[in-house]
């Protein structure tokens, strides 16, 4: 048995890992290497930036397809589980409003590989989500982040 990282994810964070490595291996590995081939028909590759440049591209994208290989075979599928209705855990959207000013906010717990907080997606790592995991509708929560602690009220989950 391995000890390879588990990736937790909901089945669509797989499948938008799983088109990516498909445009990686099938489009952007062809165009790197076509890159490659017109940098090395400039003549000296010493100091060629082009291909240094194509080169350092290539290790990028092989760099990444193994770390999505990586992340799709150790993927773990997280399962709705209607036994954890009203509770915070991974794949649950949670609504909290920080106190005193009530701001609301709310984010999609997920695993770290389909973290995107821009989304509105956070990883299960994030000092936010580990102080909400667990937690239920009305709890008040401390959460400690770099920029100090900040006190919330959580008001719905999905």
């Amino acid at each position: 048995m391995s000890n390879e990282k588990v990736f937790p994810m909901t089945q669509a964070g797989k499948e938008k890992l799983e088109q990516e490595l498909e445009q990686l291996k099938s489009v952007k590995r062809k165009e790197v290497v076509e890159r490659i081939k017109i940098a090395r028909s400039f003549g000296d590759l010493s100091e060629n930036s082009e291909y240094d440049s194509a080169k350092e591209e290539q290790a990028f994208v092989e760099g990444r397809i193994s770390t999505l290989e990586a992340m799709i075979r150790n993927a773990k599928i997280i399962e709705e589980d209607g036994t954890l209705d009203g509770v915070v855990s991974l794949g649950k959207t949670v609504t909290f409003v920080e106190m005193p000013n009530g701001d609301e906010e709310a984010y999609t717990i997920v695993g770290s590989a389909e973290a995107d907080p821009f989304e509105g997606r956070i990883s299960n790592d994030s000092p936010i989500a580990k102080s909400l995991l667990g937690k239920v509708v009305g709890d008040q929560v401390k959460v400690q982040t770099p920029g100090g602690d900040m006190d919330v009220k959580i008001v719905s989950i999905k």
